[in-house]
Order: structure tokens, then sequence, then C-alpha cells
């Protein structure tokens, strides 16, 4: 993966055949504090590849920061590249792959390897909400609370708007929501569409109420 994205980032697209790529793994950003921990799949190769941050500079990420934006999570709802003034309040945004997979399937060994970026981010934040977008995006997520944390509901099976209740060593509730990926082969179809995805942060801050 650090060889494909690296690839990418020097051959480019023709559209931003004068952007200087990011080209590496990206991290992980958002409110420090946040209690609502988003976990999306991938860096896209010309989105979060290019621009350095998830969800920036693609249509997955026009679909996301536009619902973020209505529930009251981003300050605006674009995000162009890494200075155009977007910031989170109580959401921070992750992915369960750091670099740019092949054809946005990255392999199990791949995803093993990323594991543990996304376990010290989960670890550092104590989130009360996980909102993981795609199946691959909601695997990883318990396979990490599966770990230590007691299922107080049986896991969900994916699909959107699923949910799942679990209990951290210390007793604290964490609810894990399930969403499709806002990829354009989910919007373009009709799969997922706007008023869905606004449901699923809608529901995020009806949870941060009651605890």
């Amino acid at each position: 993966m650090r060889r494909y994205c690296a690839n990418v980032a020097r051959e480019k697209k023709r559209a931003h055949r004068d952007f200087e790529y990011w080209g590496r793994p990206v991290p992980g950003w958002g409110d420090r504090n946040a209690r609502v921990l988003i976990v999306g799949l991938a860096p896209g190769a010309h989105g979060s590849n290019r621009t350095g941050r998830p969800f920036t500079g693609d249509a997955s990420g026009e679909w996301l920061y536009r619902a973020m934006y209505r529930a009251g999570f981003a300050n605006q709802p674009h995000s162009i590249d890494r200075n155009d003034g977007l910031r989170l309040s109580g959401a921070y945004i992750t992915a369960a792959i750091r670099c740019a997979p092949p054809q946005n399937k990255p392999t199990p060994e791949q995803r093993r390897r990323c594991f543990d970026y996304l376990r010290g981010e989960y670890d550092a934040l104590h989130p009360s909400v996980i909102i993981a977008l795609g199946k691959i995006a909601d695997d990883s997520v318990h396979t990490l609370l599966r770990e230590e944390h007691t299922y107080l509901t049986p896991r969900a099976p994916f699909k959107h708007g699923a949910e799942t209740r679990v209990q951290t060593p210390n007793r604290r509730e964490v609810l894990v929501l399930a969403s499709y990926h806002p990829s354009r082969q989910n919007t373009n179809t009709g799969k997922l569409t706007e008023p869905m995805l606004d449901r699923i942060f809608e529901r995020a801050q009806e949870l941060l109420c009651e605890n």
C-alpha cells in the first residue's frame, strides 16, 4: 500500500496534476476531546491520499461533511484541503486502513497491519459513540471491542442504522452505529441518501444527550 499510494502521488490524476499529493499514511484528525469516533475504510487515492486529511477532496467527503455540519459536528459543510478552515466539534475521524489500497480493496494482512493505529486512537479518545462507515470499518471496530469489552446487546449484523451496545472494563457504555459508506457506489445508486446519513448523525447526538 505504501508503494501504491506513493506511485499515485507521483503519477497523479489529470484533474489534480498541479496539486502536490500527500502520498503517505493519512492520520486521523478532529476534536481531541471527541465523544464520537467516526471510522471509515481507507484514504481515497485522489482524495485523502492527495490532501492528507480524512475524507477531504473527494465525493465521499462532500457527503460526510455536509451531514456532520447539519448535525453540529463541523463548522462548515465542505472539506477541500487541510487549510480550508474546517474544524470538528465533538467528533474525530479515522480509518481502518491508513494508506490508499489498490482498487480500494485492502487485504486481510493490510487490515491487520493497520489495526494497532485504530486501537491507539480508540484508547486515547474513550468515545461514547462509534460510527462505522461501511462493513470493513464495522468489522474492524468490533474486532477491537471484542478484545476487552462486554456486549450488552448481541452484535448487530451490518446494515445501515444497526446499533450495538458494549461496556468497557470500567463499566462505561459505548454505542456502535453502522452506516453505509458515502462512496459513489452507494450514493449514485441511491443505496445511501442524504436523509439516511443525516439520521446517523442525529442519532449520535441523541445518544450523547442520553449519556
